[in-house]
């Protein structure tokens, strides 16, 4: 039924509530799409070291595309690293001298390496279950595969970083067009929440990482979910883009329901059947 399509949706906000719950219609209908012959990934920003709670654990039957589009994660291995070609301390030095009100840490393949971060970011890797390391300053770390600025957390939890004062998130915005007047030449930057900021190396994105993903497939049909700004490059690129309703992205593409609700059980119970011509009856 589902066999020329291959869906990838982000995660925080997209597959889960904002309370970073998967709601079971989400998961029920993903085991229905792959059953009936569809592939169905992740496509997140999100590491090893932030997602391995889910990486033996979502109804996935493709490899997932992790950290914004700079690995993939099948049967315990990452491949297809794309690290940032430059010096991993010299420009953590650059980003503390410059953003020292921000917590800074270096994406590992297996951990998170915080840097001179704050009590409050420790507080939420720990709520979170995230795997970290304070990072030994001039210590050797390989591959240098992304890095990121986040907000200090008010609480621990992940909802805190899409929120901010318009003084905090003007900042970010300095942060964000100062990266990439830095090193524009080598990085991408990504805005993955309002106070949260993903830097990769040139050439990343979700949308390469999904079209070499639906290559490798042989699927046809190439339908994307996201619902914040560096899901743009995967929205974009896709044959068929949606959003949920409570997405910061709702007024771009068109909308399903709000996150909480399902909104990737919409996208395959109603959109996709739409795409194919097919009259689904399903009873839920």
């Amino acid at each position: 039924m589902f066999s020329d399509v291959l869906l990838t949706v982000d995660f925080d906000r997209t597959l889960t509530a904002p309370d970073s719950t998967i709601p079971q219609r989400n998961l029920d209908a993903i085991q229905f799409f792959t059953q009936n012959g569809g592939a169905f990934t992740m496509n997140t920003g999100r590491s090893v070291a932030t997602f391995w709670k889910y990486l033996d654990t979502l109804p996935v039957n493709a490899p997932f595309l992790l950290y914004n589009g700079s690995a993939a994660y099948e049967k315990g291995e990452l491949s297809l690293l794309r690290p940032i070609d430059l010096d991993v301390w010299q420009t953590m030095d650059t980003m503390r001298r410059l953003f020292p009100e921000m917590n800074l840490e270096i994406q590992g393949t297996r951990v998170h390496h915080l840097v001179d971060t704050t009590p409050e970011m420790v507080a939420l890797y720990e709520a979170m279950q995230w795997r970290y390391e304070h990072a030994v300053r001039g210590s050797q770390i390989e591959p240098f595969i992304k890095f990121a600025l986040f907000g200090n957390p008010t609480e621990p939890t992940v909802a805190n970083m899409f929120t901010g004062t318009p003084e905090e998130l003007h900042r970010f915005d300095e942060a964000e067009e100062t990266i990439r007047r830095l090193y524009g030449d080598k990085v991408e930057v990504f805005r993955a929440a309002p106070r949260i900021i993903d830097v990769h190396a040139k050439g990343v994105s979700k949308d390469n990482a999904a079209r070499a993903l639906q290559k490798k497939l042989g699927r046809k049909i190439l339908v994307c979910v996201g619902d914040a700004r560096n899901d743009i490059s995967m929205l974009d690129g896709a044959d068929y883009a949606y959003c949920p309703s409570d997405a910061e992205l709702a007024d771009r593409y068109e909308n399903v329901c709000d996150c909480a609700s399902g909104a990737v059980a919409d996208v395959i119970y109603k959109k996709i059947p739409e795409i194919l011509g097919i009259n689904l009856d399903i009873v839920e």
